[in-house]
């Protein structure tokens, strides 16, 4: 943007901006400012004590500046007179290395220096529950099989409807929203673009819906696995890779139309799936969603193993149609740039190491998968997914700084988690 934000907020009528920027567990933190101090804020970054949130720091470093991107402006529809923008973290006149957008910044470079642009769609699925989070919102929601159901999904038209609206009038492009597969589980989709764009949109979509759905007395919620019987929430993402106006996954000689290149990417990334995993699986409690029995609708809809096939949803990756393939791994409490920028890292090792991401499987994973001999099975809990991450030197070459900070914070996450005793142990180990 050539034009101040300061200019820009008189023209729009914009009277404060959040400067915000998004932690290594996922957490949007931001300073609202007034659009009168927006243009030294954007020069110098709005000043935030690191170590108190989620930044690998101690409280004698000195202030993290998040300089605002003036290019990522977004007027909250639902709010216009705030304008939110995002925000790259700044320590002692140099970008920190392992903050998330930067990371993702760093790796969109090392593509186009190489010639190449990623660009992905992300399908965002998420609960609306009681504010409390312990039920879903609609008490008519009940069948067995609810996904798609138009009575449930026209009950929440106001709260979907308003979310999509948003995105028409942002010129995101929204094309569907739809209920899935879990009682108050909803889907929504917009265009896909160029990876920082839609990881941009990605952490704006999520305190979108959060902020519509709270307004409408409701909460929404991208936990993984708010409930145990039902399907969790994924969030899949459709990759390609351009050069210029050309989309060089696509070959229609390839095999199931996809390229050579493409295939090298894909190799990249189930390569790296195991350590890949710790980032696009978070959670203690992502590992009760890509691990679980099947649900009250039949199947989990989320990967076990990696492995890749065509137009099939029982693995981790799909090739749906011979121009891009769906991730189908990660889980809605994905950090919105480590999903991109770990995406980018697996897929210019593949390309720069000419993986093999061996044969495909047309199988049914959750009927068929235990016949394959030698198929790796995904990390079964967060410390497992965390060594496999540890171990990957693919990962810690191409992600830098990200992985020691990462496994440094989501260790002592895990030790967090191990400190607290359940109901399941009381009820089943008291008379040990």
């Amino acid at each position: 943007m050539s034009a101040s934000l300061e200019a820009i907020a008189e023209k729009r009528g914009i009277k404060y901006f959040l400067i915000s920027y998004t932690d290594l567990f996922g957490v949007q933190r931001a300073k609202l400012v007034p659009a009168q101090a927006i243009d030294k804020m954007a020069e110098d970054g709005a000043g935030f004590a690191g170590f108190a949130t989620w930044l690998d720091m101690s409280p004698a470093d000195p202030d993290v500046f998040a300089k605002p991107d003036p290019d990522s402006l977004i007027q909250l529809p639902w709010k216009p007179e705030v304008g939110w923008l995002a925000a790259d973290p700044w320590m002692n006149g140099q970008p920190v290395a392992h903050a998330p957008r930067n990371t993702l910044k760093r790796l969109v470079a090392e593509a186009a220096a190489k010639g190449y642009v990623v660009k992905t769609g992300v399908e965002c699925e998420f609960f609306l529950t009681t504010p409390d989070g312990r039920a879903v919102c609609d008490q008519a929601d009940r069948q067995m099989k609810p996904c798609y159901d138009q009575s449930a999904l026209m009950r929440q038209y106001d709260i979907i409807t308003e979310i999509a609206d948003a995105m028409l009038v942002l010129g995101w492009k929204p094309y569907q929203s739809d209920h899935e597969d879990a009682n108050g589980q909803f889907e929504m989709n917009w265009a896909f673009d160029d990876a920082l764009l839609t990881a941009d949109r990605h952490a704006f979509f999520k305190y979108m819906a959060r902020s519509i759905a709270e307004k409408h007395g409701l909460r929404a919620t991208f936990m993984p696995k708010p409930f145990i019987d039902l399907t969790g929430s994924g969030c899949h993402a459709h990759v390609s890779l351009w050069k210029g106006e050309t989309n060089v996954f696509e070959d229609p000689a390839g095999e199931l139309g996809i390229s050579a290149l493409g295939y090298q990417f894909l190799g990249g990334i189930m390569h790296s799936a195991e350590a890949l995993t710790a980032i696009f699986n978070p959670t203690v409690n992502s590992y009760k969603r890509i691990n679980a029995p099947r649900t009250t609708s039949g199947a989990t809809w989320a990967p076990n193993a990696i492995t890749y096939t065509g137009n099939n949803r029982t693995h981790l990756i799909r090739i749906p149609e011979g121009n891009r393939f769906e991730i189908r791994l990660a889980d809605g409490a994905a950090n919105p740039y480590l999903l991109q920028a770990g995406i980018i890292a697996a897929g210019l090792d593949g390309l720069d190491n000419e993986r093999d991401p061996g044969q495909r499987l047309d199988i049914n994973m959750y009927t068929e998968g235990h016949t394959v001999e030698g198929t790796k099975r995904l990390p079964l809990n967060l410390l497992d997914a965390l060594r496999a991450l540890g171990a990957s030197d693919v990962m810690k070459e191409r992600l830098g700084a990200v992985v020691p900070s990462y496994l440094k914070l989501k260790g002592e996450e895990w030790n967090a988690y191990s400190r607290h005793l359940t109901d399941w142990e009381r009820e089943n180990t008291l008379d040990c």
